[in-house]
């Protein structure tokens, strides 16, 4: 069954318009649900019925995605206020610090200026690196394991193969010492 072309206006029979009305609204709201998932898009949508009715997806809170709606509204890029501003330097002063702190730490998991560690310093750092090199055998135990195992299946084909190749040639000896035989005797 080939539809027709559907012209943009509104439906008069009121039962209908009620369909035509349900069904979008459950294509609408899965198609947001689709690309949300999809693409990991923040997806926010918002229905009112004829009646009134609340319809509504959003794929994290509603109310984060209107907030972040609001601030990216254009009256707000054309005159960010002294607010945003400070606040903006707050946070991008909180971020230097932040990053300040991990490359001083990852000096000290390096064994880098540990002269001005405490002792309890010095022992959550070897207890860290205890952990970290915990893991690191753990994984490269996993790995040697799996590779064991694709030896060990490799061993297999080619025994198996060698097993077929010594049946070949122990066929042609017999072969080759059948037919001198065969000249000799016969």
């Amino acid at each position: 069954m080939v539809r027709g072309k559907t012209q943009m206006r509104r439906i008069e029979n009121a039962t209908s318009r009620q369909v035509t009305f349900s069904k979008r609204r459950n294509g609408l709201l899965k198609k947001a649900f689709e690309l949300s998932v999809l693409c990991d898009a923040e997806v926010a949508l918002i229905i009112f019925s004829p009646r009134g009715k609340l319809y509504e997806f959003a794929s994290s809170s509603m109310q984060q995605t209107i907030e972040r709606y609001r601030g990216h509204t254009k009256d707000n890029r054309i005159k960010p206020n002294e607010e945003n501003m400070q606040h903006l330097k707050t946070e991008a002063a909180n971020m230097v610090k932040k990053i300040e702190l991990l490359e001083v730490s990852k000096r000290k998991l390096l064994g880098e200026g540990l002269g001005s560690c405490t002792l309890e310093e010095l022992q959550q750092i070897e207890q860290q690196l205890e952990r970290s090199v915990i893991s690191v055998r753990a994984r490269k135990s996993q790995i040697f394991k799996e590779q064991i195992e694709q030896l060990k299946e490799k061993e297999k084909v080619l025994a198996a193969e060698n097993a077929r190749l010594c049946e070949k040639v122990s066929l042609c000896y017999q072969q080759y010492f059948r037919r001198e035989n065969e000249k000799e005797f016969g």
